[in-house]
């Protein structure tokens, strides 16, 4: 556990860094914006992406860096490499669990777009309280689907 908290730890110093913001975390976030204009296109959108404002004719949305996944993702991957599997397992699940965070993030990013245009009303609730909790939810689900699948059988004494 502590080597969990002191992984953790270390992913959020490290994300505020400046340096690291600016050149990772924004890039990173940007990219996000231009995955759900993908998304959103292959639906008939018609959405552009201007740095990180994800907008059609319809509506726009800024996406900050409290949005793009990096969270989630720093959860599951500090769970991955405090516990004690051997490290290709622990590569094979950071690569999937991140892979699969970011698609459930897209599918967050879009329908908080589709949200905003709908029921707007309903998007800060939709953003702050379910899809931010549900985000989370995502990552320590996942780590716990990579422990069971991956976690090293160990004998019964």
């Amino acid at each position: 556990m502590a080597r969990y908290v002191l992984i953790l730890s270390v992913g959020f110093l490290i994300l505020a860094l400046k340096p690291i913001n600016d050149h990772l975390v924004n890039p990173y976030t940007t990219f996000v914006a231009h995955e759900a204009r993908f998304a959103l296109n292959l639906l008939g959108e018609n959405a552009t992406v201007d740095g990180q404002v994800l907008s059609s004719p319809r509506f726009a949305v800024q996406i900050y860096n409290g949005c793009n996944g990096l969270e989630a993702i720093l959860v599951f991957v500090a769970g991955v490499l405090a516990f004690p599997a051997p490290w290709p397992r622990r590569l094979v699940g950071v690569v999937l669990g991140v892979l699969a965070i970011q698609v459930v993030n897209t599918v967050r990013v879009v329908s908080l777009f589709y949200i905003g245009i709908f029921k707007p009303q309903w998007f800060a609730v939709s953003h702050v309280f379910i899809w931010q909790s549900l985000i989370i939810l995502v990552g320590v689900v996942l780590w716990l689907l990579w422990v069971q699948r991956y976690a090293p059988v160990r004998a019964t004494p």
